[in-house]
């Protein structure tokens, strides 16, 4: 007779390995918490393909996203977080309150508190070599990485309000924005709008779409193609912003009951806490994030402080 598989049972599991986990795995490990991090693709998320992350206070000079993500890792890890490599496949409340985990590969798990931290994924293009230029022109962060773009001509892809605010944050730095977008007007705010109409320094490519990204090493140029004439033609530019919405990772909060916007993040208060007693959200997965390193960061450790403060009041 085969024996049943045993459960792991730890105090707190934190869901995701960006920012925002790693720093709650460091605040939850600090209070001497057994935490494990799951991670189930690349450590640091979106910020592992980022080659400089300069605005992450403490490195004037700037720091890879990789090595800050090993470093953070390595710091929570110092005072006892333990990293498991593996997708959570899902979440339930088990009968005495605690929030059963099941993975990928590497056994179930039962744990009084949850941080679910497993972040978003910027919508892609979808054209050849967006990928392998990502971090080398190609940006889904205007605010991470346009001022390696200072007096260059760049290109924003997209109409919408987080397409038009970027474009005009990418003013301070370029010397040129061009706004390309498949209709021939934007979805943005009216506000937003005139404010882009009224800037010299932007421009816009009305019914047009990015066919491919080109250049070797570096972003060179992009194909355009007319969505009405089929006509292409090639369109210089140092830099692609890609502005066409983010897709939260929130699937495994459905069946927990735990609201979402519009776009699917959770809607928590400003403890991270979801209205079900001992699950919190953090980062870029919940509603009205800032979407930086910093302030996913941020959020980590307040939800590792109130879940703490959760386990202390259920008695423990």
């Amino acid at each position: 007779m085969t024996a049943a598989p045993s459960v792991r049972e730890i105090e707190i599991a934190i869901v995701g390995g960006g920012p925002a986990g790693l720093a709650a795995g460091l605040y939850a490990a600090r209070a001497l918490r057994s935490t494990v991090m799951f991670e189930g693709g690349v450590l640091g998320g979106q910020i592992a393909t980022t080659d400089a992350v300069e605005n992450y206070p403490g490195f004037p000079d700037g720091v890879n996203g990789l090595d800050l993500s090993i470093a953070m890792q390595a710091q929570a890890e110092r005072f006892g977080m333990e990293t498991v490599y593996a997708r959570v496949t899902g979440i339930r409340r088990a009968e005495d309150g605690r929030f059963a985990l099941s993975t990928e590969g590497a056994g179930d798990f039962l744990a009084r508190a949850v941080i679910y931290t497993a972040g978003a994924e910027y919508n892609k293009l979808g054209v050849p070599r967006e990928r392998e230029l990502t971090g080398r022109g190609v940006s889904y962060c205007a605010t991470c990485d346009a001022a390696f773009f200072a007096g260059q001509e760049v290109i924003v892809v997209g109409g919408g309000d987080a397409a038009v605010e970027e474009g005009l944050f990418t003013t301070r730095y370029a010397s040129k924005v061009t706004l390309v977008h498949r209709r021939e007007e934007l979805r943005a705010q009216k506000v937003l709008q005139e404010r882009a109409f009224a800037d010299p320094k932007m421009a816009f490519e009305w019914n047009s779409v990015v066919e491919e990204i080109l250049g070797d090493e570096v972003v060179e140029a992009v194909t355009l193609r007319d969505v009405n004439t089929g006509a292409t033609r090639r369109f210089p530019t140092s830099a692609v912003f890609i502005f066409i919405g983010q897709t939260p990772n929130s699937s495994l909060l459905v069946d927990l009951g735990i609201p979402l916007d519009a776009g699917g993040h959770a809607i928590v208060n400003a403890w991270m806490e979801t209205p079900v007693p001992g699950l919190f959200v953090a980062g870029d997965v919940r509603s009205e994030a800032a979407r930086q390193v910093v302030s996913s960061a941020g959020d980590g450790a307040t939800a590792a402080i109130r879940a703490d403060q959760y386990l202390t009041h259920l008695g423990g």
